[in-house]
């Protein structure tokens, strides 16, 4: 490795690009140990980003990454961008609990409709049978650690709290019916807490209903009594299932200020509405390392690159320009080093509107050396110098895919390493596009 900065991306790609095939198995995988043992020891939350929903290579590259990572990297969770409450019943399947089929986990037990893409399907029929083997003292779990919302809508917090309340029954019965009794008659209709109106329209939200304020004050009620009963309920029911409850109830709060945000209407709602939710998905993660350490292992996380990125996210939607910041900042912010994050580039995709690159941009200069697909570090930028970057172009976005985002210079100090396909078709199963 030089000791002064690259004078050219062109040399830093040559030099430091590592290239693999997705067909070749031995290669991948001395690709991806080369890039663990760069990360070092120290990660425990390793993510990777994928520049759009709806590239099937990007989804094959994730599936064969955490193979390699689970059998010889001590990973031993992978968590995808999707609803947390809905993982719980994807994870008992895996763990050969519960339904029988994935046909009875596909739609209950993922958000945004990822069940149904087929690299989800392999990657946990893959699982199961994995965690099938007893060879395999430590047994792999998959997390969904989004929030329970959607662009169009978001989920009544029904779920999370009954989840919350079937804990405490199970270990205090008298409280659990007397917290369950008051938090019912509150709860309304989820109809009402699911209406798409209220995304774009304050005004049909029941967020700060009196019913819906009465709510959050319960909710801080139970989480209190759970809190100053930690040591005690520990104990009847173990720290794994008292800290899972815990994890509910938090996510109950901050689904219940999601919606008391979306009924109120300042100059930057959906700004605070988007990094409400990305502070939450970091805290979810955050409670799966925890959680996944006590085991002696470690997380791989899956979601678009703009969630995991570490700089501020900026998204033009029309006219209007939105900024927060990711779960990939606040992870920053939690764990340091400790966290790692590789971003994913695309060349082209014919099916997802994404014409080759334009000369010079960050995307035509990756895909030209050998492929098809290529691992390389980006040293945070530090390796890179002011010059080569200063001037880089960003390339045009698609035709069909809004949720494609192209690479910029940030990317370099965003991400510590970017994936880079040549080209990627449209997730198998994924809904169609728009022509």
């Amino acid at each position: 490795m030089p000791d002064h900065p690259y004078q050219t991306l062109n040399d830093w790609i040559a030099r430091e690009a590592i290239p693999l095939s997705l067909n070749s198995p031995e290669i991948f995988d001395a690709a991806v140990d080369s890039m663990t043992a760069a990360l070092g020891d120290s990660v425990e939350l390793l993510g990777l980003g994928e520049a759009l929903h709806g590239g099937e290579e990007g989804l094959i590259l994730r599936n064969r990454l955490f193979e390699r990572l689970a059998t010889a990297h001590g990973y031993s969770a992978i968590a995808i961008e999707s609803s947390f409450p809905r993982g719980c019943l994807v994870d008992g399947y895996v763990a050969g609990r519960g339904p029988a089929s994935y046909a009875a986990v596909q739609d209950a037990g993922f958000s945004h409709g990822f069940g149904r893409l087929d690299a989800n399907r392999e990657l946990v029929e893959w699982m199961r049978e994995y965690n099938a083997d007893p060879a395999h003292r430590i047994k792999l779990r998959i997390y969904g650690f989004d929030t329970p919302t959607e662009f169009g809508s978001s989920d009544s917090p029904r779920r999370l709290l009954q989840f919350v309340l079937d804990y405490l029954s199970s270990v205090d019965s008298a409280a659990g019916a007397a917290y369950r009794e008051r938090i019912e008659a509150l709860l309304g209709d989820d109809a009402d807490w699911e209406d798409p109106a209220t995304v774009f329209d304050p005004t049909k939200s029941v967020g700060q209903s009196p019913a819906a304020t009465a709510l959050r004050v319960e909710t801080e009620d139970l989480i209190a009594e759970l809190h100053a009963r930690r040591p005690e309920l520990r104990v009847l029911s173990g720290n794994d299932r008292y800290r899972e409850a815990m994890q509910y109830a938090a996510a109950a709060r901050q689904l219940l200020n999601y919606h008391a945000a979306l009924a109120r209407n300042p100059g930057d709602r959906v700004s605070r509405l988007l990094g409400m939710r990305d502070a939450a998905m970091a805290d979810n993660l955050a409670y799966m390392v925890a959680r996944e350490r006590d085991r002696g292992g470690r997380v791989f996380a899956f979601a678009h690159n703009s969630h995991l990125q570490r700089g501020k996210m900026e998204w033009r939607f029309g006219t209007d320009l939105y900024e927060w910041h990711p779960a990939g900042a606040h992870l920053d912010a939690i764990f340091g080093p400790r966290y790692a994050v590789v971003g994913s580039a695309v060349g082209v995709s014919d099916e997802n509107g994404i014409g080759r690159p334009e000369p010079g941009t960050l995307e035509a200069l990756l895909t030209a050396g050998p492929g098809p697909v290529r691992l390389i570090p980006t040293h945070r930028g530090e390796r890179l110098s002011g010059s080569a970057t200063a001037t880089l172009p960003t390339r045009r976005g698609s035709t069909k895919n809004p949720g494609y985002f192209p690479l910029t210079p940030r990317s370099l100090t965003d991400f510590d390493w970017l994936a880079v396909l040549d080209a990627t078709g449209y997730a198998r199963g994924g809904p169609p596009l728009q022509q």
